[in-house]
């Protein structure tokens, strides 16, 4: 998995949301760093000013985005590139319909609520190509909205973004290593060379005493000494 990839994600989408706007047609109403005004009192416990609005800083939006929209999406538990594409379209469009899209891409169903069996289907699948589809299933929600005559250039170029990007992340995310099982060598009982069983035949010769003298060879005989054993070889003594 990504590992954390929150720090690299949330400048690149807070890139795409730009700063302060308060656009007529933009449902949303008044907006800064992506953070709307009804989000900003969700998150207060109270309605927010558009000054408050106004106020927030990448510091004080950072813990809205991990909470509401990284963490909606369990971006820590999928891979790198994908964890940001599913992530800009929770931010951007909402995190049901963001898990909705993740879900038709792998094969099942598409409750909005990412689970077992989705991360299981995502962990089967080529990243890139989810990546791939969730872009494509995000671009046909856009066109059909009744917005998109007004902010469809905008949404196509941060599209268009966000999939080279996620493919990037996913093509430098470094292959998962499967633990390796090394089985333990089995160790007899008993030990490791068996003695010879009594009986046997086997005669085992005593090891020398430390005190014992130790044997001296005889000398071998010179050549006078071997010429006299030949010739009482050759010429024995008779007794008597």
């Amino acid at each position: 998995m990504a590992a954390d990839n929150f720090s690299r994600a949330f400048p690149l989408t807070l890139k795409h949301e730009g700063g302060w706007v308060d656009h007529p047609a933009d449902p949303g109403g008044a907006t800064n760093l992506g953070v709307t005004i009804g989000t900003l009192s969700s998150w207060l416990g109270r309605p927010a000013s558009k000054a408050e609005v106004k106020a927030l800083t990448r510091e004080s939006v950072a813990p809205i985005y991990r909470k509401n929209y990284w963490d909606a999406i369990r971006g820590d538990e999928l891979p790198a590139g994908l964890d940001y594409a599913v992530f800009d379209f929770a931010v951007n469009s909402g995190p049901k319909r963001a898990a909705m899209a993740l879900q038709r891409a792998v094969g099942v169903a598409d409750d909005g609520v990412i689970g077992s069996i989705t991360l299981a289907n995502v962990a089967n699948r080529p990243v890139d190509s989810t990546i791939e589809h969730i872009m494509a299933d995000r671009m046909t929600f856009l066109r059909q909205l009744s917005t998109w005559p007004t902010f469809g250039k905008g949404w196509t170029a941060r599209c268009d973004g966000v999939l080279r990007e996620a493919l990037n992340m996913a093509a430098s995310a470094p292959l998962p290593v499967p633990p390796v099982t090394v089985a333990p060598i089995p160790v007899p009982a008993g030990p490791l060379v068996a003695p010879a069983p009594r009986n046997s035949g086997v005669i085992l010769a005593p090891a020398p005493r430390a005190d014992a003298p130790a044997t001296v060879p005889a000398p071998e005989p010179g050549f006078w000494g071997a010429l006299a054993d030949r010739f009482r070889t050759a010429f024995p003594l008779k007794k008597g």
